[in-house]
């Protein structure tokens, strides 16, 4: 994190005498020129992607997160700042889940959440913008369900949440894509529909409700343990590391439970402009609190 500090102080400097050499036309001129040849952009473009090879080279040689979580917010955002209708971002959205799949199995990271629908979004949003959203999740899940990246590498795909309230085509949808991968155990991927927290906790304790005064189990049987095994998730570790996009640092209702140790990082990038060096830069800050806390 030091480090990281130096070169952002450093970056900061620089940024400042850029701005004020701008000042004078000799060469605000030309700088406008070069900013949007296209030699500048091909600069620009290889020295990030050197810059993430780099940054992968780096995560590679530490312990890497079992486990990642990720909070995809930003969507209609996105749009917005893109001048863009709302579906398109949310279709952008559904395109940058693909890409970060891949590098997720890339790093050969075995558990993956994604945060995709909330029981707050189901009561809050339209109708209209919800038909899309649902839409999309069953074009997404039959998708899942015949992509060779998915079968190629094992990946077990499975949907948690209230599953009951979502139309009849995204269930059949989550069957299929469930079916399809239920052999696989070499990944997990994990989509949380009509999920909440709360809500999550709430039916894990019904069921043990029901269990005691059934004599399944008694009060003083009744532990985190016993809650654990009857969450959603209770079948995957509980999260090393949670990522939320878009600037909000808030968890939203989301793995209430399964976060209370896990490390969390916020980033100002919306979802569909979540890029690879975001995530390993997400992953390089959760190495860094690892060994600062000698977890």
């Amino acid at each position: 994190m030091g480090d990281k500090m130096g070169r952002s102080t450093i970056g900061n400097t620089v940024d400042s005498i850029a701005k004020w050499l701008l000042k004078f036309r000799i060469i605000s001129k030309p700088a406008r020129y070069l900013s949007n040849s296209k030699l500048a952009w091909s600069i620009v473009s290889r020295t990030d992607r050197i810059r993430t090879k780099r940054l992968g080279t780096r995560i590679k040689n530490e312990k890497l997160p079992e486990h990642i979580s990720i909070i995809m917010d930003g969507n209609r955002r996105f749009a917005w700042s893109h001048s863009l209708e709302r579906e398109i971002g949310h279709l952008r959205g559904k395109e940058k889940l693909k890409q970060v799949m891949e590098w997720i199995l890339d790093l050969n990271i075995k558990y993956l959440t994604v945060y995709a629908l909330s029981t707050e979004n189901i009561n809050a949003r339209e109708s209209e913008e919800l038909d899309s959203l649902y839409d999309l999740y069953e074009i997404g899940l039959n998708e899942i369900a015949e992509d060779s990246l998915i079968h190629s590498n094992n990946v077990k795909v499975q949907a948690v949440g209230r599953i009951e309230e979502l139309p009849e085509r995204v269930k059949v949808a989550i069957k299929n894509a469930e079916n399809k991968t239920a052999s696989y155990s070499d990944y997990i991927f994990t989509v949380c529909l009509a999920y909440g927290g709360r809500e999550e906790i709430v039916d894990a304790v019904k069921e043990i409700a029901g269990d005691h005064a059934d004599g399944k189990i008694k009060l003083e049987n009744i532990n985190s343990i016993e809650i654990s095994k009857r969450l959603y998730s209770a079948d995957i570790p509980d999260p090393d590391l949670v990522i939320r996009t878009s600037g909000e640092e808030r968890i939203s209702n989301f793995l209430l439970w399964q976060i209370a140790y896990s490390e969390l990082y916020f980033t100002d990038v919306h979802w569909p402009s979540f890029s690879k060096n975001d995530l390993y830069e997400a992953i390089e800050s959760y190495q860094y609190r690892r060994r600062k806390y000698g977890k």
